[in-house]
């Protein structure tokens, strides 16, 4: 930012000389580029793990499958090797990295061990019909990394395997469009390890061990939970408001834990979930009323009505929670 701008708008009279004062202040102080860096290293990655893919896809008949195999396994064993030498050890408390590049190192390392172990199970069929192994080996070494290395973005992938395993696409937009929810036994499989993940959450606060790892584990196992539990509504019509109540059940949880950690991102998934269970509900009971043209009215006036509810209620607990920050 040019200062001539500002001194030409100060001796125009255009802005105070407090004003001023404070632009040359503001102006002189340091510039954080610390996350811009971070993100374009990740970004790095994976356009480079993208474009190593396209690459071996557009060549694979002139490099050779062997070849293509060996180059990923030395890749792979190369980034965990470094990492290994530069680690600081195991510690139930948060590590700070070693150095700037040991994340990215890793993150890659972790990326390209899980393309090894695709590559191999789809050219040979090494797990033959037990498919289930590969994605339970990588799960395994994942949450061995994540842990050992103290890496949330690997402890993200670890998750994402364990539901791969349990037969679920957990990435946040493939969790409703990649899923049968139609299968019974997608949405109780959902429903126990949406659980599971918030206990995790819960008892890593409670022993202290990586407790830093908490949101991540409640945040997927959230997401999963009431997925799930709205899919249990949309899909078990005849016992839709049993599932109504659970779902009631679950969000009173998230909603007094929300409150209680001061989490505004947890209030929202929290009422946004709930709110769709209980528009569902009155749909539902709107249309066995009559589903005539004033049903349809009613439910216009519901929507309107309650979005404005919504909105009124997020900008209170906004409000409250930046007051409880500045205490």
């Amino acid at each position: 930012m040019d200062i001539k701008i500002f001194e030409k708008l100060f001796q125009q009279e255009l802005i105070s000389e407090t004003e001023f004062a404070k632009v040359k202040t503001e102006m002189q102080q340091p510039v954080s580029v610390h996350w811009d860096m971070r993100s374009l290293l990740y970004l790095g990655i994976v356009l480079l793990t993208t474009g190593l893919g396209i690459v071996v896809y557009k060549n694979i008949d002139t490099i050779g499958h062997d070849v293509i195999i060996v180059i990923i396994a030395v890749a792979c064993a190369a980034c965990f090797a470094y990492c290994i030498k530069s680690a600081k050890g195991y510690a139930h408390a948060k590590i700070e990295s070693p150095n700037i590049w040991f994340d990215y190192v890793l993150l890659l390392g972790c990326l390209l061990l899980l393309t090894f172990i695709a590559y191999i199970q789809f050219q040979y069929n090494l797990f033959g019909n037990r498919l289930g192994m590969a994605t339970f080996i990588p799960m395994v070494i994942l949450f061995i990394c994540a842990y050992y290395f103290d890496h949330l973005g690997v402890l993200s992938l670890a998750i994402t395997n364990l539901a791969a395993w349990a037969g679920i696409n957990a990435t946040p937009m493939a969790l409703i469009e990649s899923n049968d929810f139609n299968d019974e036994q997608i949405i109780y499989t959902a429903l126990v390890l949406g659980a599971v993940l918030v206990a995790i959450s819960f008892a890593t606060n409670m022993k202290k061990i990586k407790d830093h790892f908490s949101f991540t584990y409640k945040n997927f196992g959230a997401h999963i939970l009431f997925v799930a539990c709205l899919a249990a509504m949309f899909h078990f019509e005849n016992i839709y408001f049993v599932w109504f109540i659970v779902l009631c059940g679950i969000c009173f949880f998230f909603f007094k834990n929300a409150v209680k950690e001061n989490s505004f991102y947890f209030l929202v998934i929290t009422l946004l979930y709930g709110y769709i269970g209980v528009s569902f509900v009155v749909i539902k009971l709107l249309f066995l009323i009559g589903g005539d043209m004033g049903s349809i009215y009613l439910g216009l006036l519901y929507f309107i009505l309650s979005g404005i509810g919504f909105i009124r209620l997020m900008i209170h607990y906004n409000k409250t929670f930046k007051k409880n920050d500045s205490i």
